[in-house]
């Protein structure tokens, strides 16, 4: 099993979030809970991770276009606006101190970008707000680094589950990546990358049946 110690959400985007959503439950089973809105135009879905039996607080969001946003410019978040499906785009990790970490990574060659506040509404209204790296031409290689400060981890959360069996990235050339990991300094907290022939994430789950399934 292969699964970073701090990984703390998996992203996969979509260029439609009810089609994500559709996409999402004919692989798994599982029906993502709706999430909210994001002010950068994008919309999410949410489900739990169980590890080693264990509920969160992993867990995957599935991000999509915002139904209600102005106009119909698709957004930029997560390369959201070039996609024809769903993909597995991306990962954050959550390290003890968020700054100590992007401080570590500048010192060693990487710069993951400032730490900046987001948000967004649950479909009560309830506004949750965090903090996270998310500079300019982020890279979607490497994790992005997020603090929920007092804003209780959506992983937590009432909502459905599945179980994490691993999470890796591939690399046709594995060396640069593990170089930007290794800056971080978050040892196994991130995932490990294993040389392939194309680049992108493996996500592996398991479903009720038992079965497994890689997305």
């Amino acid at each position: 099993m292969t699964i970073p110690t701090l990984l703390d959400h998996v992203v996969i985007a979509g260029p439609h979030l009810a089609g994500l959503v559709d996409w999402f439950a004919e692989r798994t089973g599982v029906v993502a809970a709706p999430g909210g809105a994001h002010p950068t135009g994008t919309a999410n879905a949410l489900v739990a991770l169980t590890v080693d039996g264990r509920r969160g607080p992993q867990y995957i969001e599935l991000i999509g276009p915002d139904p209600a946003r102005d106009g119909d410019e698709l957004p930029e978040t997560f390369g959201i606006a070039t996609l024809t499906e769903p993909r597995v785009q991306a990962y954050a990790v959550h390290p003890a101190d968020i700054e100590a970490t992007v401080a570590h990574a500048r010192a060693h060659g990487y710069d993951p970008g400032e730490v900046s506040d987001l948000s967004r509404r649950t479909p009560d209204g309830t506004l949750l707000e965090w903090r996270l790296t998310r500079g300019e031409g982020r890279r979607l290689d490497v994790p992005f680094l997020i603090d929920w400060g007092s804003t209780p981890q959506p992983g937590l959360s009432d909502i459905p589950s599945i179980e994490l069996v691993s999470f890796t990235r591939r690399e046709p050339d594995p060396e640069p990546v593990r170089e930007i990991l290794a800056a971080l300094g978050l040892g196994d907290g991130v995932a490990d990358v294993e040389p392939a022939d194309a680049a992108g994430f493996r996500l592996e789950l398991r479903r009720a049946d038992g079965r497994i399934v890689e997305l």
